[in-house]
């Protein structure tokens, strides 16, 4: 997201928000380094999702990891959050919140897509997993599908 922001000139306004439950994960990511061995998947959805530049001019390649620009983390940030038990902390205009529904039971899926109403700006997007979707949730209805293969949706209501 960092560099999407930063190629359409956007990342110098933006606050990006990672979160997860889990303080160890949060801590790797945070450092910025990533197996060689991923940088070619990563390397090709960067190109099908239209990237300006060459993947490799955001990373340093250092043996056997990519160290990606510490410049693209000047705008995050860090913070643990549980979908189950913590409630909304701000209003976001993109909430990207892929292959984690799939982990959660009926009562808790609805508990988390309200979250993620509740969270996201009028008009805001919504990123989902590949298995997952927003049919039988409590807000359904609020939203419409920008693009279904890629799980988007724009909130309307």
């Amino acid at each position: 997201m960092a560099i999407l922001l930063e190629e359409e000139g956007l990342y110098e306004k933006s606050r990006l928000y990672a979160t997860d439950m889990n303080e160890a994960l949060l801590a790797k990511a945070r450092e910025g380094i990533f197996p060689m061995k991923a940088m070619q998947g990563y390397t090709d959805n960067y190109l099908k999702a239209g990237g300006k530049r060459a993947f490799s001019e955001y990373y340093t390649a250092r043996y056997e990891h990519a160290l990606f620009r510490p410049a693209l983390q000047k705008h995050i940030v860090w913070a643990q959050h549980n979908l189950v038990t913590d409630g909304s902390f701000n209003e976001f205009q993109v909430i990207l919140c892929r292959n984690v529904l799939i982990y959660f039971d009926r009562p808790l899926h609805d508990r988390i897509h309200s979250l993620l109403y509740e969270s996201l700006a009028p008009e805001g997007i919504l990123g989902l997993g590949s298995k997952e979707s927003l049919m039988f949730t409590p807000h359904a209805q609020s939203y419409e599908v920008l693009d279904e293969r890629a799980r988007l949706y724009r909130r309307v209501k």
